[in-house]
């Protein structure tokens, strides 16, 4: 493969683009510097091609947005319909109470909705109304969030957070609920909510979201689950409804639009209604393409009992990788993690440095045989027979190599490139 064109126009961005990207996880640091593309112009279905026209199938999908598939027909067909009629107006328009009615009816904890453009928005708003609503500033905090101080103070990207706004953020461990518990014993009445992802690649154990929910209720501090990643991907309703644990707000985002910007924060009416007093306010709220996109969205998800197709599709591929990983002797070497809706690949006992080498090694190998691989797996509705089928003939050619250079000990001289490097580095 060639790559002449997304190495001229790297270079252009690097000019005028801070890190060459809007977007860390998809900028050049986060990918091979040799033998991968940089840029991406079009896609269909689970296949996207690069700059220099080389096709790849897609498993990341833009992150996780990408439910249904690129260019779904359903979803391009209400997105072109609606720009025939406007885009942005000067009053509300119908589609903002269509698509509330509609999250309402999916999301258990959901009453009343407002709409955003992206996580960070949503996960903020909800951080604020929080506050707004207990007379409390400190925030609990597990998973990612965003990029605004109130998480960012608690990340080695914190240059530039003021102290005083970091210092009122802390971080307690996923199913670690003592480590929660520590927080409410050091800073009794203090909290105004714990906000946290209710799955990531780890799934909850010992009741562990249950216990979470209690403690908030009996010290009077909101929960708020942050489904931006697990909402329409574990189920419509997310995690709360799978889990059955209800929060008493929630942040959608993603998937919800199969592509286009839209997020939303949930939740019962007499805690929404503080949205009525503090102030969370956009332009673009009420952008009708992307509410268009997710009216439509929810329609295809509905209509071809979408999540359970992702899910088997997923499951079939995290047992082919086993069976592959398992029949190579790879077992100290490779794990699996995750709900088949988002599992991801990684390599235990080994320290940051190795990690970065053996994940790119292995990018490399998948991405030169045409996957375009991040180690991590986000199924999406138009991955088929045929996808599942290359993805494990390539990882199988991909993981042999491994296999050998792991019997070598010499990834670094294996590596085309310099390896990919953390976004987020340890202190």
């Amino acid at each position: 493969m060639k790559f002449d064109q997304s190495k001229m126009l790297l270079e252009r961005a690097y000019k005028v683009i801070p890190s060459a990207s809007q977007t860390f996880s998809k900028g050049p640091t986060q990918w091979p510097d040799k033998g991968s593309p940089n840029f991406l112009t079009r896609g269909a279905g689970a296949w996207v091609w690069d700059a220099d026209n080389n096709k790849f199938l897609d498993y990341l999908m833009a992150l996780g947005p990408i439910i249904l598939g690129y260019n779904n027909a359903v979803v391009n067909d209400a997105i072109v319909k609606q720009l025939h009629d406007g885009v942005v107006f000067s009053q509300m328009h119908p589609l903002e109470v269509e698509v509330a009615e509609l999250l309402t009816d999916i999301i258990p904890c959901a009453e009343m909705v407002r709409f955003a453009k992206n996580g960070t928005d949503a996960t903020s708003g909800a951080i604020r109304a929080s506050r707004a609503h207990t007379g409390r500033n400190r925030i609990a905090i597990c998973g990612y969030h965003g990029w605004q101080d109130w998480y960012i103070g608690t990340t080695t990207r914190k240059i530039g957070v003021p102290q005083s706004v970091a210092e009122l953020s802390h971080t307690f461990i996923y199913n670690d609920f003592d480590s929660l518990s520590d927080l409410f014993d050091e800073f009794p009445g203090e909290f105004a909510a714990v906000i946290m992802e209710p799955m990531g690649v780890e799934e909850p154990t010992n009741e562990f979201l249950k216990k979470v929910r209690k403690i908030c209720t009996v010290n009077s501090t909101l929960l708020i689950f942050d489904e931006i990643v697990s909402g329409f991907r574990l189920s419509l309703g997310g995690a709360q409804k799978i889990y059955g644990v209800k929060p008493d707000l929630a942040c959608y985002g993603k998937a919800i639009a199969n592509g286009l910007p839209l997020s939303a924060i949930v939740g019962p009416r007499h805690i929404m209604e503080i949205f009525d007093d503090i102030f969370f306010s956009g332009t673009f709220g009420g952008e009708t393409l992307s509410l268009a996109a997710c009216k439509a969205t929810i329609s295809v998800l509905q209509d071809e009992n979408g999540i359970e197709k992702i899910e088997i599709h997923g499951a079939a591929l995290k047992s082919g990788l086993e069976t592959i990983i398992t029949e190579l002797g790879l077992n100290s070497f490779v794990g699996l993690l995750g709900h088949p809706s988002r599992s991801v690949l990684y390599f235990p006992n080994t320290n940051e440095n190795e990690n970065l080498l053996r994940r790119t090694f292995l990018m490399q190998q998948c991405i030169k045989r045409g996957l375009l691989y991040f180690c991590s797996h986000i199924p999406c509705l138009a991955h088929g027979k045929s996808e599942l089928d290359f993805s494990l003939s390539v990882l199988s050619a991909a993981l042999s190599e491994f296999a050998k250079t792991v019997e070598q000990d010499n990834f670094i001289e294996a590596l085309d490139g310099s390896p990919v490097t953390s976004i987020f580095r340890k202190a």
